[in-house]
């Protein structure tokens, strides 16, 4: 009887079957087996990728996103993959869309927006036992998108812009308020610079002044009746070249009368000259006449 050929790649497993029936696996190689008897069938092991499409999902504020999901798994175990389920890939793949919906069902959108590393672990954790029933293994899971929809993301969009608006206006608000401040502050400390400056030239003065007091009191302290006698001397000649006519002075000394006497005599020649003069001018414009 003729023998068949079979070769079983690497990174595969072979499982041969008697009038349809399973008998057991094979590994990678070369096997002969009997036609229209037996039969081998090959199942990779080797890790394959797949993604799931774009389909709707419903979070718990009722907002409607938009995910699609991509993953990476392997055969584990060839004989469930190939006899305990007709398509184990579609299952494993409706598993995964079972869990994601319910994962993100029970979350609001603003969280799930923001969470999807969170979410692929979640969804990692719930099918990893599950998927053994069909003889795979779940690798890796990533939520490649997770759009809202376009009503929502307008509404979005409007709420951001006005965030953003209402920022900047807070901003520019304390910006002016922090600037009058410091306005406020540079004019107070300027007008305590000048006030202070005011206020030292104010004791400056009178320290100058009490110190000028100071020193003529000590100067007048140490002069005898010469000194003022002197200065009488001094104030009557000045008073005899003003134009006054009458001088009244105290006859507590009668030392003074002397001066006094000049003085008055003095003024008496300085206005008797100028009465002659006067009269002279008055003589000489009657002539005139």
């Amino acid at each position: 009887m003729p023998l068949g050929l079979k070769i079983v790649p690497q990174n595969c497993q072979g499982l041969v079957e008697m009038f349809g029936k399973y008998k057991h696996p094979v590994e990678s190689g070369l096997h002969f087996y009997i036609p229209f008897i037996q039969g081998i069938r090959t199942v990779s092991l080797a890790m394959q990728p797949i993604e799931l499409p774009h389909y709707s999902i419903i979070t718990k504020d009722n907002a409607e996103v938009s995910t699609s999901v991509t993953l990476n798994y392997h055969v584990t175990d060839s004989m469930k993959y190939e006899y305990n389920n007709t398509d184990s890939v579609e299952s494993m793949a409706q598993l995964v869309r079972g869990h994601l919906r319910d994962i993100i069902g029970r979350m609001e959108l603003n969280d799930a927006l923001g969470s999807t590393a969170r979410i692929n672990a979640d969804l990692a954790s719930a099918i990893g036992d599950l998927t053994n029933t069909y003889g795979i293994n779940v690798d890796r899971i990533n939520i490649d998108e997770l759009l809202p929809s376009a009503e929502i993301q307008r509404a979005m969009d409007k709420q951001l812009t006005a965030d953003r608006e209402r920022i900047a206006a807070i901003a520019q608000a304390q910006g002016e308020a922090e600037s009058i401040r410091l306005t406020n502050e540079a004019q107070n400390n300027a007008l305590m610079a000048t006030a202070s400056a005011q206020a030292q030239a104010t004791k400056t003065r009178a320290d100058a002044e009490r110190y000028r007091i100071d020193t003529v009191q000590a100067g007048l302290s140490n002069t005898d009746d010469r000194y003022f006698k002197n200065q009488s001397i001094s104030a009557y000649s000045q008073l005899a070249k003003s134009q006054a006519n009458m001088v009244v002075v105290p006859n507590d000394d009668s030392s003074n009368f002397g001066q006094t006497a000049v003085l008055a005599q003095t003024i008496k020649e300085r206005n008797g000259s100028g009465f002659s003069k006067n009269s002279k001018q008055k003589e000489n414009k009657n002539q005139t006449e």
